[in-house]
């Protein structure tokens, strides 16, 4: 089936697509860009580089803007999909979803008004069980954002390896965290993975953080061979 991929260049979108891939042809990648930092949909930290990722993976990308307003953004998501049926024939969407009703639902709803198909393959599975999973499929997941108590400064910018999934592990059971970050706790960006012809080296960053809130914003990345 020929699917468009719903991609915020985070750990579980490129999860999602890595295991729908390997069944469905995907044909071009869809990534919306929110004004709002606060966004109820969509991932907004460094999302503007799902299109070096793009590129790094060859293949397609639309890149479409929102004013991130509640309930609006989907309306905006409708009419990336839309173009995807036009310019890429597509049947059906794959997403990250976890956990998170309210985006599921939502997403749900614009594929059932535009008769598309919608594949939730990380649907309902633990969280720490699909970090490990990324780690052994040789995903390379910067943390780029972290917005909850318990999540320290010293995280920005790391690699996820195996001692932070364990802290992760930790502080769900002390501050019920969600270690994937569908309440918004932390966000993330793949510079490898499987499917990346090409890795992603990360050449400027700035590091923000106040009131146990911080983002790793990437200034600027490049390809390079793998």
């Amino acid at each position: 089936m020929k699917l468009a991929a719903l991609f915020s260049g985070g750990k579980d979108s490129c999860l999602a697509l890595h295991k729908a891939a390997g069944q469905h042809s995907i044909e071009c990648l869809v990534s919306l860009i929110s004004k709002n930092r606060e966004s109820y949909m969509f991932h907004t930290v460094n999302i503007e580089l799902t299109k070096l990722q793009a590129e790094a993976m060859e293949i397609p990308i639309i890149q479409k803007k929102t004013t991130g307003e509640k309930e609006k953004e989907l309306r905006d998501l409708k009419k990336a999909l839309e173009e995807a049926i036009e310019r890429f024939a597509i049947q059906g969407i794959v997403t990250g979803a976890i956990r998170s009703i309210y985006q599921a639902s939502r997403i749900q709803r614009a594929c059932n008004e535009l008769e598309l198909v919608c594949f939730n393959p990380l649907w309902l599975h633990d969280e720490i069980a699909l970090l490990r999973e990324s780690l052994k499929l040789g995903f390379s997941t910067v943390i780029t954002g972290v917005f909850a108590y318990g999540l320290t400064e010293e995280l920005l910018g790391k690699v996820i390896n195996e001692e932070i999934i364990e802290k992760l592990e930790f502080l769900k059971k002390k501050y019920g965290i969600n270690p994937a970050g569908e309440g918004g706790e932390l966000e993330t960006f793949v510079r490898d993975a499987p499917l990346f012809k090409k890795k992603i080296e990360i050449v400027e960053a700035e590091k923000r953080y106040k009131n146990n809130a911080g983002v790793f914003e990437i200034k600027k990345a490049r390809l390079i061979e793998k």
